[in-house]
């Protein structure tokens, strides 16, 4: 028997299909049935690669006795999280309001009018019974109570974030001094033992070691790239990193990358990738490199779909357990690879009775390649060889085992944080089959995503649904810059200004001067939320005002700037109290503290620069190029080549510009640095 989710594409509704609860999507059919019936609605919030849902689901919502309960007294409503983020941040919000836990499962008690009363995550199904029974008899004998506290709640939401938070948008005066303070702050959370934040769990953040990488290589600060390095050589040595195939997973249980809770999140891979790209331009170690390599592999062999789009996430579990694809008992590896065992125990600290739970070993490196080379007498290079062949027979097993599952619908704004990746990747390596994968990326989304002026959500079975939301543009709109930069095609400069000025249109709020999640004018919500704090994905309104900037910069269309600015102005005096959840803004802070270098290259030969020129990583700039004379874009107009027709590079500031110059060294030498 199967409920209303039969027909949804998501396969995290579809995972909850044939629950005897009776489900509802969310939409007009469950929310009007709420106000007729005068019942409570209950609406519960989760995703594909969900541990903890899937455990919720096997305990509760497949039992008919719970069943019974919710479908007696509750409208049942469920939520993919990932399709719905503008719901998930409403709830979330309103059970953290309540003084609660936020987490996923979410599972929130409403009024017939949406407006919430209680909340909280996973139950146990003890818990649960008896909360369905409590909620169900005290919205039979007390409404009216529950009504008022829902009101209070209701109103709350509607309290706008920048009152909430005292911000005021308008320009400010930016000091370095500020962002030398704002980035002692953030260092003194880093964990000198095990690199990243010195927290537990571990997430890794990619939003805080960018901005630190930049700001070590324009404040010529070597002891802070370090630190920067250091993170990303322990989490690549982690097992939060697959170690076999490449990809991160999504974050690691304890307080050394050891054990992750092992989904793996397109969003995490894009920025990943983008950030090891950077460590290995910046460093040239071959590690970084390594990281970059493998993840793509996994991307293209695990990831990809065929028309061009990336699915969002693999779960932790398979047969019911989490882990199990990616662990492996001493016994296996050893039948498989008995010659090896020596060094490799080694080299992932492997352990006959198991180094996790349950006798099974987790692969965690904790000592360099070079290490364990001079240990075992082999060269560096040799011992890699080794490894790059016992890593090819160790995926020819795992897979064949039953893989975890897939959820394999297209989200644009997660598919434009791995375009931004792997176009970094491409800058890294000049290997063009990673620009390719980008390109044809965007391509799918312009295609398929971008419907009669609105680009949507979600894609699957051939069909886009729900318009997007602003992580959606702000994230392809990035991605489309970067394209630009990368393959000199005014196509995606144009792509990116025509999103940009729907954005404007119709998330942008003028009373504030900061955008909305959601499009106000789209779908009528209890409440339109803005996305302010920068987490494991970078907030949509820093990502935002980065692009205005750098849009302005390319177009030379000062209301880009105006907006930018005074977003930055009105986040100042968080960035300098709590750096560690606004480092995406602290990267807009040093893009306009130290003038982003507009750099334009034109003449024959161009393409080349350009790309020697990215090759190295150069913070805070922009780059356009043109084989030939051009005026597709306002950064290349008026510029020239030499007498001979070859290229010059053009390093300007705020549309002046130096004196053209014909090497990279040259350049380069023009670039400014923080004093």
């Amino acid at each position: 028997m199967s409920n209303r989710l039969i027909s949804s594409k998501s396969p995290y509704l579809l995972q909850h299909a044939h629950n005897p609860v009776d489900w509802y999507p969310w939409g007009p059919e469950a929310l009007r049935k709420a106000e007729v019936e005068n019942k409570p609605i209950l609406v519960s919030i989760g995703y594909s690669a969900c541990h903890w849902c899937h455990v919720m689901e096997r305990e509760s919502f497949e039992d008919e006795i719970t069943a019974d309960l919710m479908n007696e007294s509750f409208v049942c409503i469920k939520i993919d999280r990932e399709e719905r983020p503008d719901i998930d941040n409403i709830y979330m919000d309103a059970v953290q309001a309540m003084g609660l836990q936020g987490g996923w499962p979410l599972n929130v008690f409403l009024m017939p009018n949406q407006k919430p009363f209680y909340g909280g995550t996973y139950f146990p199904n003890a818990q649960w019974k008896n909360l369905l029974a409590n909620i169900a008899d005290a919205f039979a004998k007390h409404e009216d109570q529950l009504a008022e506290s829902a009101e209070g709640f209701g109103n709350s939401l509607n309290k706008k974030e920048t009152e909430k938070y005292g911000i005021t948008a308008g320009d400010q005066e930016l000091d370095p001094d500020e962002l030398a303070e704002v980035m002692a702050k953030l260092s003194a959370q880093f964990d000198p033992e095990w690199g990243g934040m010195n927290r537990i769990p571990k997430f890794p953040m990619p939003a805080i070691w960018s901005f630190a990488l930049d700001y070590s290589l324009l404040s010529r600060n070597k002891a802070l790239q370090e630190k920067v390095f250091f993170t990303l050589w322990k989490i690549g040595m982690g097992g939060i990193y697959d170690q076999i195939r490449g990809g991160f997973a999504r974050y690691s249980v304890d307080g050394e990358w050891f054990a992750p809770h092992f989904e793996k999140m397109l969003y995490d891979n894009g920025q990943l990738l983008e950030l090891y790209a950077k460590a290995y331009q910046t460093s040239g170690d071959k590690f970084f490199l390594e990281k970059v390599n493998e993840t793509i592999a996994w991307l293209e062999s695990e990831m990809l779909q065929e028309e061009g789009g990336f699915h969002s996430a693999q779960d932790a579990d398979s047969e019911g357990v989490e882990g199990k694809f990616y662990t492996w008992t001493y016994r296996e590896l050893a039948d498989i690879l008995p010659d090896e065992m020596p060094w490799l125990s080694k080299l992932y600290n492997l352990k006959s009775e198991g180094n996790w739970e349950d006798g099974v070993n987790i692969l965690f490196q904790t000592k360099p390649y070079s290490e364990i080379a001079l240990e075992f007498g082999y060269s560096e290079t040799e011992l890699i060889d080794k490894l790059n062949k016992v890593k090819g027979k160790l995926i020819e097993v795992r897979n064949l085992r039953i893989f975890p599952g897939k959820d394999d619908k297209i989200l644009s704004g997660w598919n434009g944080l791995m375009s931004a990746g792997l176009i970094q990747a491409f800058f890294a390596t000049g290997e063009k089959r990673m620009l390719d994968l980008a390109l044809n990326n965007l391509k799918f989304l312009e295609e398929k995503l971008y419907l009669d002026g609105v680009l949507h959500r979600s894609y699957k079975n051939g069909e886009a649904y729900t318009p997007g939301f602003l992580e959606d543009y702000a994230n392809v709109i990035r991605a489309s810059l970067m394209a630009f930069e990368a393959s000199g095609d005014s196509h995606w400069l144009n792509f990116a200004q025509q999103l940009t000025e729907f954005c404007i249109k119709e998330f942008y709020d003028e009373s504030d001067g900061f955008f909305f999640f959601n499009n106000p004018k789209a779908e009528k919500l209890i409440a339109n939320k803005k996305e302010l704090f920068d987490n494991v994905i970078p907030a949509s309104n820093s990502v935002m005002a980065r692009n205005l900037h750098r849009l302005s910069l390319v177009t030379y269309e000062s209301k880009f700037q105006e907006i930018s600015s005074k977003m930055l102005g009105g986040m100042k005096d968080l960035i300098l109290k709590d750096p560690g959840f606004l480092s995406n803004w602290g990267s807009l802070f040093l893009e306009m503290l130290i003038p982003t270098a507009e750099i334009a290259i034109v003449g024959k030969g161009a393409e080349a620069k350009a790309l020697e020129f990215q090759k190295s990583y150069v913070p805070n700039s922009v780059i356009a190029y043109s084989e030939e004379l051009t005026e597709t874009a306002p950064i290349l107009s008026g510029k020239t080549a030499d007498s001979d027709g070859n290229a010059l590079i053009y390093v300007c500031f705020d549309h002046a510009c130096r004196r053209p110059v014909s090497s990279i060294e040259d350049a380069i030498s023009q670039l400014p640095y923080l004093a």
